[in-house]
């Protein structure tokens, strides 16, 4: 019997597992892949507070070491659901716990091209606010139509020489407040009916292909592509008992579910800024959520 399982080993989980150690709780932590989430694929961070520049796999190691340090247990598992008596199930086993932290993060929709996967910070991003300064004065693109993409390209368009804004249909899902705002930054072009058919680079991103809806090509040299397409949330194992909202995204309150004694953390949850730093906030809410949780059942 555990105190609590974490499911996920990402910023948001591995907080909470700090905390909850450092209460002198039995904690396991499921992962279905590897610690850190997808911080660990990018290259440099930047915008996390006490490192100037940092690895995304320092960074990871570093917490994940600390769990370690602190009597944490890892297992590596896929979990597949979860039940309202705080039973965890694994495709492997089954676990029992007093409370569990949802953490499972999301996975970016990705355009599902050649290179996209090996150009992962090295030129291509999922996110704008992480990683737009290493582009400052060099020219981008930003993928999509909805409100994630028109900010992304308002945000670079303060760091970068030009912005390029592809966009497959004739108008953007995303406000109109917003909208307006594109069309009055002179170094935004935005470029309509358009899809990206190919990266071409071979360390780095140089260029991409966009191919329009009159089956013209055309090549846009661009040092960076930030592709907002829309995430997708990992809940699928708990959407039998957790509230979701329609995108798939937990529906919370501080980190508190619509079942007691389940809580989650990071950017599983609906939120409005997912960041590193905000992963590690909701953890340590949640983790101090669990442990009043506990302390009221007096176990």
């Amino acid at each position: 019997m555990y105190d609590t399982v974490i499911i996920g080993s990402g910023i948001a989980g591995m907080t909470s597992a700090i905390y909850l150690l450092r209460a002198n709780k039995k904690v396991l932590i499921l992962e279905k892949k590897s610690y850190g989430g997808q911080i660990i694929d990018s290259l440099e961070v930047e915008n996390y507070p006490g490192f100037s520049n940092i690895s995304g796999f320092d960074l990871a190691t570093s917490i994940y070491n600390q769990v370690k340090s602190l009597g944490g247990e890892f297992k590596y598992e896929e979990v597949i659901s979860i039940t309202e008596d705080k039973k965890v199930i694994t495709r492997k086993n089954q676990y029992k716990s007093k409370s569990i932290i949802l953490a499972t993060g999301v996975v970016p929709r990705k355009l599902n091209l050649d290179l996209e996967d090996k150009l992962i910070g090295k030129g291509i991003s999922y996110c704008a606010t992480c990683d737009g300064g290493f582009y400052k004065n060099q020219e981008v693109a930003v993928v999509g139509g909805g409100n994630t993409a028109l900010e992304d390209a308002l945000y670079l368009s303060n760091l970068c020489k030009r912005v390029y804004l592809i966009h497959r249909r004739d108008q953007f899902r995303g406000e109109d407040s917003i909208s307006k705002l594109l069309t009055e930054r002179e170094n935004i072009e935005i470029i309509y009916h358009s899809t990206i058919c190919k990266i071409n680079g071979k360390d780095t991103l140089s260029s991409i292909d966009i191919l329009n809806n009159q089956n013209k090509k055309r090549e846009i040299p661009v040092k960076g592509l930030f592709i907002a397409i829309g995430r997708v949330p990992n809940n699928h194992y708990c959407s039998n008992l957790i509230q979701l909202d329609q995108d798939g995204y937990i529906l919370s309150e501080d980190c508190e579910t619509n079942v007691e004694g389940i809580f989650v953390a990071g950017d599983t949850r609906v939120k409005k800024v997912r960041q590193l730093v905000t992963a590690s906030s909701d953890g340590a809410i949640a983790a101090s959520k669990v442990l009043e949780y506990l302390n009221k059942r007096e176990y």
